[in-house]
């Protein structure tokens, strides 16, 4: 419950009633020997989960049981409790008889919220639902603060967000949200250790931000005296590693970019990034295909999900299609009838009523096109491929097509899910890419790249045709637990405080 929530006078004071009730039962309890904050251990032996799952070997067997009361059901000299754990609920029968005077006294100083530890059998109520018989119970820690309204739960957004440690206790589904987060991790990582992948880190503080098109946080080193900035991707060390030998890399992370906020957008997030020397982006399709098949498996238990209405096959292989084909098919107009010709483009612009800037050219314009038409057509998995050059600038040309290079993204219920690129291995070439970029940002263009001169320097050592590919974590984990909001998968999301 926030304490700092507005509301009437009247209910105002009948919360800082309750408060005071339990800090005076906390009060009690500590001046008669029961302080629960001196115990610093609990030797459970078992979960909820473990003692429903495994009834028949356990019925009349003693367990020793812990979580926090989350009803309290009384019938005079005998009482029924509901506790949680990580794993689930568990219902818990005691009577006078068993505990003790003393001890049915004292649970008068208890509250729903109070967290405690159960020793008793196991055995089945008339109803037929499994519980322990308690024997001896031990209250552990004591809740100050009433849980929210049991029968309305926590249901205020923003304060679920703010609070997810009440979110957690009152809506057990949200848990299972990040235990499936943890497993769709764990499947991205067991799939490329197996294939020789190497774990690795590298700097979030950087002295120049790359490897993305995005505005960075800009921090202050005060015993170096230095600016840096958080990283917005971790490309470009990944790369220089590939250029020391070191062939298949992979880091899972955070990257920070200081940008707008939506419910596909949250100023820290999580992404895996990969390198893999000797292939290119075709090799990054079947990665990425896999990956998401095996997280789907692993989580949903099927390649045919539901995603906020709708089914979406997650079957190998994915649809591929060229951005201009993609473009072509929605709008009607083929860029690849004009390619490289901006004033062409900026006569299609005009024509889809777009608003473009002067320094716009036919590449960008194409990219354009293709956000604001095709983006919110592409529900079933879609390899988007072959972007133009101006909006890659990390990424090698084709070479039948040098206004293009060989890249994809994959799009999913309408939103980015991975990028991938073959990767620019000429340093002339990528020079004269950060030069442009370096216009651009001087222009006013805060997005744009910066020049790094030691990433260049890599280069000029040779670095083996690479494939590289990034897929944002928080994205697939909504994808697959069927979440609206970046913040319902990320635990503690971005929020401006409360004043």
């Amino acid at each position: 419950m926030d304490k700092n929530i507005d509301l009437p006078e009247n209910e105002q004071e009948d919360i800082k009633e309750l408060l005071k009730i339990r800090r005076d039962k906390l009060k009690y309890l500590q001046e008669n020997g029961k302080d629960p904050y001196v115990i610093t251990t609990c030797d459970r032996n078992i979960t909820a989960t473990e003692v429903h799952d495994n009834f028949e070997n356990l019925e009349n067997k003693d367990v020793k049981i812990a979580g926090r009361i989350m009803s309290w059901r009384d019938m005079g000299k005998a009482a029924f409790l509901d506790i949680h754990d990580r794993s689930g609920r568990i219902q818990v029968y005691l009577k006078i008889d068993d505990i003790g005077q003393e001890m049915f006294e004292e649970l008068s100083k208890w509250d729903i919220g109070d967290i405690i530890s159960v020793e008793g059998f196991v055995f089945k109520t008339r109803r037929g639902e499994v519980s322990i018989h308690a024997k001896k119970l031990t209250l552990l820690s004591k809740s100050l603060l009433p849980m929210p309204d049991k029968f309305h739960g926590l249901k205020d957004t923003d304060l679920r967000y703010r609070q997810r440690y009440v979110d957690l206790i009152v809506n057990p589904e949200v848990k299972n949200t990040f235990v499936n987060r943890s497993k769709i991790i764990k499947t991205i990582r067991s799939y490329l250790d197996d294939l020789g992948f190497i774990e690795v880190e590298t700097p979030i503080l950087n002295t120049i931000p790359g490897g993305a098109a995005a505005r960075p946080f800009l921090t202050h080193h005060n015993a170096l005296d230095l600016d840096l900035f958080l990283r917005i991707a971790p490309e470009l060390y990944l790369k220089r590693l590939i250029v020391g030998g070191m062939e298949k890399v992979y880091e899972i992370g955070r990257l920070f970019r200081n940008e707008g906020m939506s419910v596909k957008h949250n100023p820290e997030f999580t992404s895996i990034e990969l390198y893999e020397a000797y292939t290119d982006y075709n090799k990054m399709m079947e990665h990425t295909e896999n990956i998401v098949n095996a997280a789907a498996k692993a989580v949903c238990g099927s390649e045919i999900i539901n995603y906020q209405g709708e089914q979406i096959n997650l079957s190998k292989p994915f649809k591929r299609i060229t951005m201009i084909d993609a473009v072509k098919e929605v709008t009607g107009i083929d860029f690849g009838e004009f390619i490289g010709n901006t004033e062409k483009a900026r006569e299609v612009a005009k024509e889809l009523h777009f608003e473009i800037k002067d320094s716009n050219t036919w590449g960008d314009i194409l990219n354009l096109a293709f956000e604001e038409k095709v983006e919110e057509t592409l529900v079933q998995p879609t390899f988007v491929c072959d972007y133009p050059v101006e909006v890659s600038p990390l990424t090698k040309r084709k070479k039948d097509m040098p206004e293009l290079v060989e890249r994809f993204e994959l799009f999913i219920a309408r939103r980015e899910m991975a990028n991938a690129y073959s990767e620019l291995n000429d340093p002339i070439d990528q020079r004269e890419r950060f030069v442009k970029q370096v216009e651009l940002r001087d222009a006013g263009d805060e997005e744009a790249n910066m020049l790094d001169e030691d990433f260049l320097t890599a280069l000029e050592y040779g670095m083996a045709p690479t494939g590289g590919l990034g897929i944002g974590i928080d994205r697939l984990v909504m994808l697959l637990t069927d979440s609206a909001s970046i913040r319902d998968v990320i635990i503690f999301p971005t929020m401006k405080p409360k004043e």
